[in-house]
């Protein structure tokens, strides 16, 4: 069974040996020390482990380069506060070992793309640039002067700024970001594609047409606060581990956790806390009252199901609504109710999936409480109907009151750790004007207004060769994006592709006619400038900016940080057209947070309120009901149910992470909260869909994708049953990344949409 792939963007698909075990019902606990332990004394010396554990999200530490999950306020635990996967995190950057001349000089690109992404990720940290000339076989050292005057060389041949794409990870400081999108600016572009553009875009877009602020309103406090939080299409054990400390403290106050979700996830059925001894050794806290097995993209309907109950019951009572809150805030009201009385209970609870029982376990807790919260994450926003799903989940607090107040409001759940913080600093293909007018005003030169692509843009305009140059600052591009093969073509048709990366991965071996590693600091590393050691900033999921300031020695003499990299680029680029003076920045990064306070809102005083141990608030008018919207209220909306059918022997499949996984960054090959050992070429499926296939436990089949003519295939994946609803699949990513179509995407956000591929699954022969 095992195959040789053949396109560079394609994992191999070759097979590991499957190991299936019955999921447990527990997280945390002992396996995540061992899986610490593990981490630890593979890849991290012992006495970095120590260091970086008790200073990580810590006070004058380093933010977590994994998630942007929010630290306390208040007290933090003594022993560092950081999860699993945040060790799994810095295992991965502070490892031992490092690359450079010698190992790219014994290994061709062509034999680094039969590595599994695993194994890329652990061949060490990147150590000196390195250059891929056209026709060769091997990447070659270039020094950093050689590697910026290349990368200026290219741009400024280009016929016009906008045949160049800046890709954005959402690992890089507000610092970085900043200067990136400025140097773009002034470059004379806005194609300004990130990862946003392929998780939360949705939630942006909603959030700021019904609220008027693309963020959350909640803070950790509310969590603990909350009467109801709902977790809606999300896996915080795997993906945001310490949000799990938050819910315990919320049930622990009398809080109650509803887990919408197809799949039912370990950490929220039960979570021991393994920096607890007691929780250790008494089995640690029920999460869920209640789990809500919706069907994949049966989120609206289900979302209605619980409108229409609570219009019923307040009909009947007049005790449901938050009316003077509904009069005062709000717009839109007598539409919405009139649209919704359109829609039927039936059709809809049966649309979503769930079982009347279910159901009236789950909307006893809503109706009934009026401190709701909601968080969501991929699950809701990778659809095409992605910004429906949030609108919908906006017109039940806004019916509840449940925004602006204590214990009530919007929780989208980012990922990456300053992915947030990008957005806020310029990071955005579609800018506001009074964010340009205020770059126009400090730097003099005049922003182009055209919007930029977005990543769905930038990719097909580089497959159409409109776009011949790609800089990407951090990230895995070709393994996040959709339709891998498509995109490779698309990669391949420029001139120049240029990563700047910690460690090794596929994207760096899809690459254009020539192609560039430029090796940065990690978060982890201290950061010497000519001014001492530099401090950087982020921004978490919950609008709290703090600062980073890494505590280990570089791994190599020969890394530069991001934004020396951007400053090195931009000034050889822009030589004596440029009104920027771009050397002073990479000399003292309080220079860039002083420009950074002039230009964006609500960072008066940036280097003082820095130093505040906690970090500082950045505004939020939903959290205080003030909403920026057109109608200067929160507007109610009217969604419709999803517009998709299946035909016989479809599926509809998500593509999800497995726990030994962070976006991209594979970690090892187990998801043992799934029950799933040493493979990842796996398809999970409901046992009667196995039955009707005549399919078998770890049988070898091939997935199709169906989508407007154009199918797609990935093959050589095992079946798994598993407790998933009928007619659904689901499957990793970036394996099934191939499947996913570049044209299925969330309507006004073109968010991929990878989470409801339709798909069939064949006997491999």
């Amino acid at each position: 069974m095992n195959k040789k792939h053949k396109n560079k963007a394609v994992t191999p698909e070759e097979f590991t040996k499957l190991k299936t075990i019955e999921p447990p019902m527990n997280s945390a606990g002992f396996s995540a020390l061992k899986s610490v332990v593990t981490q630890v004394y593979k890849y991290i010396k012992p006495v970095d482990a120590l260091r970086l554990s008790l200073k990580m999200n810590q006070r004058k530490g380093f933010d977590c380069p994994g998630c942007a999950w929010p630290d306390p306020d208040d007290e933090r635990s003594v022993l560092g506060e950081y999860c699993e996967n945040g060790i799994k995190a810095i295992a991965e950057e502070a490892q031992k070992q490092t690359i450079g001349k010698d190992f790219f000089s014994k290994h061709a690109v062509k034999e680094l793309a039969n590595w599994t992404d695993f194994e890329l990720g652990k061949s060490g940290r990147l150590a000196e640039p390195m250059f891929l000339p056209k026709g060769a076989t091997h990447y070659q050292p270039i020094t950093w002067e050689n590697a910026f005057k290349k990368v200026a060389s290219h741009l400024n041949a280009l016929e016009s700024p906008n045949e160049a794409v800046f890709y954005t990870s959402g690992r890089t400081t507000n610092e970085a970001a900043f200067l990136y999108q400025l140097f773009v600016r002034e470059y004379g572009t806005s194609n300004l594609p990130d990862c946003s553009n392929m998780c939360h875009e949705a939630s942006g877009k909603a959030l700021m047409e019904t609220l008027g602020i693309g963020k959350g309103s909640v803070t950790l406090d509310d969590l603990y606060k909350a009467e109801v939080v709902m977790v809606v299409g999300q896996n915080p054990g795997t993906n945001h581990p310490r949000m799990l400390n938050a819910l315990e403290k919320c049930k622990k106050n009398g809080g109650k956790i509803i887990s919408i979700n197809p799949l039912a996830e370990a950490g929220l059925v039960k979570f021991t806390n393994p920096q607890s001894p007691k929780a250790l050794f008494t089995g640690g806290t029920p999460i869920a009252n209640v789990f809500v097995p919706v069907t994949i993209n049966g989120d609206v309907a289900l979302f209605k199901a619980i409108l229409l109950k609570l219009l019923e019951k307040e009909e009947q009572t007049n005790e449901v609504f938050d009316k003077a809150f509904i009069e005062k805030y709000t717009y839109g009201y007598a539409s919405f109710i009139s649209d919704l009385k359109t829609y039927s209970f039936d059709e809809c609870l049966k649309a979503s999936g769930v079982s009347l029982e279910i159901f009236k376990k789950m909307f006893d807790l809503i109706v009934n409480n009026n401190k709701i919260i909601i968080c969501w994450a991929m699950g809701l926003t990778q659809h095409e109907n992605a910004v429906d799903n949030i609108r919908e989940l906006v017109n039940l607090l806004l019916l509840k009151g449940s925004i602006g107040k204590e214990g009530a409001g919007t929780c989208p759940v980012r990922g990456h750790s300053n992915v947030q913080g990008d957005r806020t600093m310029g990071i955005w293909e579609a800018a506001p004007q009074d964010f340009l007018d205020k770059i126009e005003a400090k730097y003099g030169f005049k922003p182009t207004k055209k919007h930029g692509y977005s990543v769905i843009d930038a990719i097909k305009a580089m497959y159409d060769k409109k776009a011949m140059v790609f800089l990407g600052l951090g990230g895995n591009f070709i393994s996040a994006v959709p339709d891998t093969l498509y995109s490779a073509q698309a990669l391949a048709n420029c001139n120049l592709t240029v990563h700047v990366s910690t460690k090794l991965n596929r994207s760096h071996l899809v690459n254009g006619k020539e192609a560039i590693i430029l090796p940065c600091l990690g978060r982890t590393e201290k950061d010497f400038q000519k001014t001492g050691v530099q401090v950087q900033s982020v921004e978490n999921s919950m609008g709290i900016v703090s600062s980073t300031k890494g505590i280990l020695k570089p791994c190599s003499d020969k890394l530069l940080s991001e934004v020396a990299v951007v400053c090195g680029i931009a000034h050889e680029t822009l030589k004596g057209r440029s009104n920027v003076n771009w050397l002073s920045y990479k000399d003292d990064y309080s220079l860039v947070r002083n420009d950074i306070e002039e230009i964006v809102s609500g960072f008066s005083d940036y280097n003082k309120r820095l130093q505040q141990p906690n970090g500082f608030y950045l505004p939020n008018g939903a959290r205080i009901r003030q909403f920026h919207t057109k109608t200067g209220k929160a507007n109610f909306s009217l969604n419709k149910l999803p517009d998709w059918q299946l035909k016989e022997g479809e599926l509809i499949m998500m593509t999800i992470r497995s726990h030994d996984q962070f976006n991209t960054t594979i970690y090892g090959l187990n998801d043992r909260y799934r029950g799933i050992f040493n493979e990842r070429r796996i398809i999970f499926m409901n046992g009667q869909d196995m039955k009707v296939r005549n399919l078998d436990e770890q049988q070898v089949v091939n997935l199709k994708s169906h989508y407007k003519g154009t199918t797609r295939i990935a093959n050589n994946f095992k079946v798994v049953g598993y407790d998933i609803p009928k007619n659904c699949c689901a499957t990793y990513f970036p394996e099934a990344n191939v499947l996913v179509p570049l044209d299925s995407f969330a309507h006004t956000a073109k968010t991929p949409a990878s989470k409801s591929v339709i798909v069939t699954v064949e006997i491999a022969s």
